[in-house]
């Protein structure tokens, strides 16, 4: 029987279609990738999640020797709830030479690329190997299990190429990602009666406004030739849930944080000023009035920053295949730096922009994804 064969849109139009959000199993779309590339030929390895739900997946496509190139990418997506889509997010649609759909963007353009050009990959003299993980969208969780199973079965690889939206521009850093929950546990009372109670959202407000003055800080001593935007370290709270009524102190209040610093930073350290504020100056003044209250912090996921030199080997090969001579650095986190810490040469390039991530009515432009489709293609010929 002979092999489906895809174009790049078609199959991105496959994957799209596949709600990978990372709070749901991906495994419809690993199962999906792993039928495609067994008619095909290819072999490939299912590194799985501790609960079973999701799947990471590795594969080669040519020969068993060193010096390939490993082709990295995500297979979640982050939610839809709330947004103003203007068409089905889980279903491709065409207008004004944008693909609109959620993760068309952030990521499955790059990874769809590669798949749909595995037919023309048949005189690799070099290996490609495919690198698919699982919810990176929140915190990169999947990655390290996959990183240290290739690493440890696949011979070395001479680069890694990382396929976020870079707009095909060569990316030689990002900053590293600490995220972490806090949940303030508090006091029940009529809020007429302060003193017999303690208010978990307003022990919140205080931890938020001290990220907000850190940050504060750090804007104002920025280095203005810094090649981030920002060019700072950035302590950011984006989700809050906290209180029962408006006459009640709130019980509890909980909220997400991220630390994102800037090569040479540690965002472990800020958190310890942060916990020490917590220990030292909140919860004594909240164990005064009932003791059971206080100040529950978990760390959720940490994130390597990702730092290459200009003559390293996988950026060389980047700027070789698009031409370009300059490099960039971005603000976002990726998987970049767990490669690089498990000592793989690495770059980031793929196509679409990181303006349209996360947006509603995501989108790719058409002329990204032939870029995209070009760059894959001279890569092929490069390891052929």
């Amino acid at each position: 029987m002979t092999a489906t064969t895809y174009s790049p849109r078609a199959m991105l139009e496959k994957l799209i279609g596949m709600p990978t959000v990372s709070r749901d199993s991906n495994l419809d779309l690993i199962e999906f990738v792993r039928s495609y590339l067994r008619d095909h030929g290819v072999a490939s390895t299912l590194v799985a999640s501790a609960d079973g739900t999701k799947a990471n997946l590795y594969a080669t496509v040519g020969p068993d020797t060193a010096g390939g190139v490993v082709l990295s990418g995500h297979t979640d997506v982050v939610p839809v709830d709330g947004q103003d889509w203007h068409t089905d997010p889980f279903i491709v649609v065409e207008k004004d030479g944008k693909l609109f759909g959620r993760g068309t963007c952030d990521m499955k353009a790059f990874s769809a690329i590669g798949l749909a050009l595995v037919p023309e990959m048949q005189g690799l003299k070099f290996p490609i190997h495919f690198a698919l993980s699982y919810d990176e969208e929140i915190g990169c969780l999947g990655a390290p299990d996959l990183i240290r199973e290739l690493t440890a079965n696949v011979p070395k690889p001479r680069a890694v190429i990382v396929g976020e939206p870079t707009s095909m521009r060569v990316v030689t850093a990002h900053k590293s990602m600490f995220i972490f929950d806090t949940v303030v546990h508090g006091f029940e009372a009529h809020s007429s009666q302060q003193h017999r109670g303690v208010s978990a959202v307003m022990v919140g407000a205080r931890l938020i406004e001290w990220l907000g003055k850190q940050q504060r800080k750090n804007a104002e001593r920025a280095d203005p030739a810094s090649p981030f935007a920002p060019g700072y370290s950035t302590l950011h709270c984006g989700v809050v849930h906290g209180g029962t009524a408006q006459n009640i102190t709130a019980r509890e209040c909980c909220f997400v944080t991220d630390i994102r610093t800037l090569p040479g930073e540690s965002a472990m350290a800020y958190f310890r000023d942060y916990e020490s504020f917590a220990r030292g100056e909140l919860e004594p003044a909240m164990q005064a009035v009932h003791p059971d209250t206080g100040i529950e912090l978990r760390i959720n996921a940490q994130v390597p920053g990702f730092h290459a030199a200009e003559d390293d080997e996988a950026v060389m090969l980047a700027r070789q295949l698009t031409g370009q001579n300059e490099t960039e650095c971005v603000v976002y986190g990726a998987e970049a730096g767990q490669f690089q810490e498990a000592g793989h040469s690495v770059v980031m390039c793929g196509p679409g922009s990181i303006d349209q991530a996360h947006q509603p009515n995501e989108f790719i432009s058409l002329g990204q994804l032939e870029a995209g489709t070009a760059f894959m293609r001279r890569l092929i010929e490069r390891l052929s």
